[in-house]
């Protein structure tokens, strides 16, 4: 029987790992942090997943999503419009969904190493080793599901890590009156933040920054009065909000840059395979289709019908045409915001030119699977 490795529980890994088990795979997730833990992300994510999470009972229902169908948008001095959400999303806090994933997965025999990073793997002999702190692992199958830029990119030489990213990813949970179905981006000068609702009243308040704000301030609190505030509606969330935790959530060098999608031999799912620009959290989704046609191709893989080269061919194509405009439309659209002239100009086309918007809004979101 082949086996399978997954270095990185997030949202991909964990999903990957538990769609394996259900298929008869054996399979073992290295996590480096020990759940439940928090994650720098929108935790909004889009109703195309629906489908395939309720195959593998993974759907988390019992957990009291936000159903989102409406979306708002302000530029850097507060002109506002709002377009509905044709297929809508539900905000969840990946706190407990990793945390319900990983507890799924397990009842269903993933062996899980957590609280141990991976430093190094190395196909050998069509079969990987996979060294962490604490053992060193064989299997047939290695997913890379390790997340925005970890150490293990650097280790690898991946390109993307040659090329410094000046943005700072910046979440925090907070309480205040807000639409359980309203999904909000508010721009500020080079930068935007995303508020909605997720479970037990809480609401999700994720925000992307240059570091040059940062760095011109000191500290993360002086920088919001002095830039994010300058939105009223940024202010008023500041100002009215009960902050839950002391301090904030904070991922540094959050890049943009094309990676690969199989990389030595090895299957990169969600961010560690491509990160989409914030716009509606779509990179949940992304994450969690990527791991249905990893599973799909290994499962393939695992009974002989494929070979390795042909396995990594496939996948690499499939993860290329799904995801590859989505990303490169995410992109161009990023342009409009952080800036008070794109943001106004953002806002306008949202208000009047209506086709327009539900093109762009199309481009970045998937069908559902």
């Amino acid at each position: 029987m082949k086996t399978v490795i997954v270095v990185g529980g997030g949202l991909a890994g964990l999903v990957t790992a538990l769609d394996l088990a259900q298929r008869g795979i054996s399979c073992t997730v290295i996590e480096r942090k020990t759940y439940p833990f928090h994650r720098v992300c929108g935790e909004y994510i889009s109703n195309e997943v629906i489908p395939y999470l309720q195959s593998l009972h993974a759907f988390p229902e019992r957990l009291n999503p936000t159903q989102i169908t409406r979306f708002q948008l302000t530029s850097v001095n507060g002109k506002l419009a709002e377009m509905p959400l044709d297929l809508g999303g539900f905000g969840i806090s990946r706190y407990q969904f990793d945390h319900f994933l990983y507890q799924q997965a397990r009842q269903m025999g993933v062996v899980f190493y957590t609280g141990e990073e991976v430093s190094h793997i190395q196909l050998l002999n069509d079969g990987f080793e996979v060294k962490t702190s604490e053992r060193i692992l064989t299997g047939d199958v290695v997913i890379g599901s390790f997340g925005k830029r970890s150490r293990l990119d650097v280790a690898m030489g991946r390109s993307f890590v040659k090329k410094r990213s000046p943005y700072v990813g910046i979440k925090y949970h907070i309480r205040i009156r807000h639409p359980d179905d309203v999904i909000a981006l508010h721009n500020f000068k080079d930068g935007y933040g995303g508020i909605s609702n997720i479970e037990n009243g809480q609401t999700n308040l994720c925000y992307l920054t240059h570091r040059n704000n940062v760095k011109k301030y000191g500290h993360i609190p002086e920088m919001e009065k002095a830039i994010l505030h300058r939105n009223p509606y940024l202010k008023r969330i500041f100002q009215e909000a009960e902050f839950l935790w002391d301090k904030p959530e904070v991922i540094n060098e959050i890049s943009f840059e094309t990676k690969q999608p199989v990389e030595q031999h090895i299957l990169m799912t969600g961010d560690a395979a491509g990160m989409i620009t914030p716009l509606c959290g779509n990179g949940m989704a992304m994450a969690i289709h990527a791991a249905k046609i990893a599973s799909e191709l290994v499962h393939r893989f695992c009974q002989n019908q494929i070979s390795r080269a042909q396995l990594e061919h496939d996948y690499a194509r499939q993860w290329k045409k799904l995801f590859e405009k989505r990303l490169w439309a995410g992109r161009q659209i990023q342009r409009l915001f952080g800036n008070e002239w794109t943001s106004n100009m953002a806002v306008n086309i949202a208000r009047h030119v209506k086709p327009v918007a539900g093109f762009l809004m199309q481009k970045t979101h998937g069908k559902p699977f």
